[in-house]
């Protein structure tokens, strides 16, 4: 596992550390099953404190991307199922909200489209 933290960036340190093991479990590279470093260690090679690495480990576990087995350690879950439940409580929610608040079809979507864009950057 390759992690790499730029302070300079506008994004916290444990948003880093959980958008790149995040990524690194979606694409195969961190495989289901593979144990993470404690977060001691994980703090101590990467140079935070280990109450950053804490944190971006429970926003992991809170997305289903990791699972915490007591005392055996950390390892990568089988996020794909997790992740896509979340996404589409997430969606619902969504339309909830804009059809409470009036929008139709065509204006909710422009705003999903400029919020993906926002995040993962134009195309």
């Amino acid at each position: 596992m390759t992690l790499k933290i730029h302070i300079d960036d506008s994004a916290a340190p444990y948003e880093q550390v959980r958008a790149q093991i995040s990524e690194q479990a979606r694409a195969g590279v961190l495989p289901v099953g593979y144990r993470l470093p404690t977060v001691r260690g994980l703090a101590e090679s990467l140079g935070l404190a280990a109450n950053t690495v804490a944190k971006a480990y429970r926003a992991l576990e809170t997305d289903g991307v990791i699972e915490t087995r007591g005392r055996n350690g950390t390892f990568v879950a089988s996020a794909g199922s997790a992740a896509e439940r979340e996404a589409a409580s997430a969606a619902q929610a969504y339309v909830d909200r804009v059809r409470r608040l009036g929008l139709d079809e065509a204006a909710a979507l422009v705003a999903v489209r400029d919020a993906l864009r926002a995040a993962y950057g134009a195309s």
